[in-house]
């Protein structure tokens, strides 16, 4: 036995991989051919040194080109606390642990969306968990919920089709975002963007659940089969079926499932597995960029809304009589005109209004710094503020804009800039308000004896459903339902009776 010679860095050997993999020259030149350069190679950071160059070295020495257009660079897997992983330190996470409890789909969306391929990642079951939760336990909730109707409907794919032109304007609005997602994605990924384009996904897939299906939840429910039940049915189809699409290179299990049961299921002549199906490409006469932009504004309404609600202490159950919306502008008051019921349905109030100015939601006190202006200003200082305290209802549109004041005191011109002030807002008596750039929301927290009952009505309701949960009743499954109370509670029983019995299938 003797040592060869020749040898030099094995590593070199792994630069020799293209050529390797067809025996190349010895035997298929063409299919080497149309295969080198390679469009991309991925490895972690650490094969800087390694594969990524010896690839380029034997490349150039051979064929005089590189041996790669594009190559993505991992970086590395850390711990919980950001520490790199070793046994000595006795924090290695087993893979194994993640995919017994989450699966690998869980595990790859976790690794595509925590950071961008070349950063460093915290690594736990925890955070698996987290990420599990967030994006593919809420996809498959609203899966199982379309899925669930569409059984007890009995729901025909493509039966009953009805032109997404006549669908309601959440329907449209929907597919428009969904054609844009397709075309952000397809792009994203064109150029290697692994972790934008799954977060695109993410966002979308918690629009189509916490506000799609949720503000469709009724044209689900109802008995009559109706054009707008068609409508909702089919677009909530065509988005879980594209859904599966987008995700088939991210997570090919739940893809794959979502697929053989929404696709398979409904005809046999479609591609067998949803990874021999063509990428989804974008509809884009379905796109309407002025729709999307008007539903957004209404669902940052909606969020301020809530958050008025939440700080009355006034859960969304209980129904309000009126909210009230100081918007920016005079065009974006006539836009959210077509939202109105669906902002008010979503906010469960009885009216809803759009004003001019918060004037009658809010009062502004005008206080001017005194570690600013008392330094500068000395013993003039409490005329000033109390200037500007007296001034503030006209003093303040023009500083929460962003621009100085002038005031006079002691013959004296006082200019007042933005950043040397505090302009806090009071809400007036009778309204819990909420604001966030350049938007203010109240709503009504006087409750009548009319409202207050509602409330407990909706309340007895949610009860109910739990305990159909708790006794494992079918969704459809018609109960009987008995009930022992006196005073008031009896009077809400009986009084809102027909919509306890309706909510519950009583």
């Amino acid at each position: 036995m003797h040592r060869v010679p020749e040898v030099i860095d094995t590593w070199f050997d792994s630069g020799s991989m293209p050529l390797a993999q067809w025996h190349y020259p010895f035997e298929n030149q063409e299919r080497f051919a149309e295969q080198f350069p390679a469009d991309f190679i991925s490895e972690a950071v650490d094969q800087t040194r390694g594969w990524f160059y010896t690839l380029h070295a034997i490349s150039n020495l051979l064929f005089g080109q590189q041996a790669y257009r594009n190559c993505l660079v991992l970086g590395l897997v850390l711990d919980d606390q950001g520490r790199k992983m070793s046994k000595s330190l006795g924090n290695v996470v087993s893979p194994w642990d993640v995919l017994e409890v989450y699966g690998a789909d869980a595990m790859r969306w976790y690794l595509y969306t925590a950071a961008l391929p070349w950063a460093d990642k915290r690594f736990s079951v925890e955070l698996v968990g987290e990420s599990f939760r967030k994006f593919l336990l809420t996809l498959w909730n609203t899966y199982a919920f379309f899925v669930t109707y569409a059984i007890i409907d009995r729901y025909v794919p493509r039966q009953q089709a009805v032109p997404v032109a006549r669908r309601s304007v959440l329907d449209r609005w929907i597919l428009s975002e969904l054609n844009v997602l397709v075309e952000a994605v397809d792009t994203g990924l064109a150029s290697y963007d692994v972790t934008g384009s799954a977060r695109r996904i993410a966002g979308f897939v918690d629009d189509l659940s916490n506000w799609y299906v949720r503000r469709s939840r009724r044209r689900f429910w109802k008995s009559e089969h109706d054009a707008d039940k068609a409508a909702a049915y089919a677009t909530l189809y065509e988005c879980l079926t594209t859904l599966a699409g987008l995700l088939a290179p991210f997570t090919p299990f739940v893809a794959e499932e979502m697929y053989q049961n929404l696709v398979r299921s409904a005809g046999r002549e479609a591609p067998e597995s949803v990874h021999l199906t063509r990428f989804p490409v974008a509809d884009t006469g379905l796109v309407d960029r002025e729709l999307m932009a008007d539903m957004r504004l209404a669902m940052r309404i909606v969020s301020l809304g809530h958050a008025a609600r939440n700080k009355a202490g006034l859960k969304v159950r209980q129904p309000l009589a009126e909210a009230v919306v100081r918007l920016r502008t005079p065009a974006e008051r006539e836009r959210l005109q077509r939202f109105l019921a669906l902002i008010a349905g979503e906010l469960n109030v009885k009216g809803l209004r759009t004003v001019p100015d918060e004037s009658e939601l809010v009062t502004y006190q005008v206080r001017p710094d005194p570690g600013i202006l008392g330094r500068r200003y000395g013993p003039l200082f409490p005329k000033i503020r109390a200037e500007a305290l007296a001034r503030s209802a006209g003093l303040a549109p023009i500083l929460r804009a962003g621009r100085p004041v002038t005031l006079t005191v002691d013959s004296q011109e006082i200019e007042l800039r933005p950043e040397e002030v505090q302009v806090q807002l009071a809400e007036k008596e009778g309204y819990s308000v909420a604001e966030e750039g350049g938007y203010v929301v109240g709503v009504s927290t006087a409750l009548t004896e009319a409202l207050r009952r509602e409330g407990l009505a909706r309340e007895v309701v949610r009860r109910l459903q739990v305990m159909r949960k708790d006794a494992d009743l079918r969704i459809e499954e018609p109960i009987e339902t008995y009930f022992q109370a006196t005073g008031e509670l009896r009077q809400v029983l009986e009084e809102w009776a027909g919509y306890i019995g309706q909510e519950t299938l009583s």
